[in-house]
């Protein structure tokens, strides 16, 4: 079934400026787009930094956990980046592309 569109529903609206030069997405340009970035940041910095307080049995395990949610977080922040930036992903040159 394809999906309608109706004439009062809003486009998705961009969290990320495209980038100037190179690939990829640039600084958040709405409250979205810096939530996103202090949650990422929050996430990985939390876990890196809380891994002294707890004693495991196996210090490899909790290296593995922390590496796993990091891993998770980035691909998470990523994905979000790809499909909110404004224009896309794509290679720019700067002021003539």
């Amino acid at each position: 079934m394809a999906h309608k569109c109706d004439e009062n529903e809003q486009p998705p609206t961009m969290w990320f400026a495209a980038r100037r030069f190179g690939y990829g997405a640039g600084l958040p340009i709405t409250w979205q787009g810096w939530g996103s970035l202090c949650l990422f940041l929050a996430v990985t910095l939390a876990s890196s930094s809380i891994l002294p307080f707890f004693h495991f049995r196996h210090p490899l395990y909790a290296a593995a956990g922390v590496m796993a949610l990091n891993l998770g977080a980035t691909v998470a922040f990523v994905w979000v980046c790809y499909t909110h930036t404004q224009g896309g992903w794509r290679w720019r040159w700067g002021d003539s592309d």
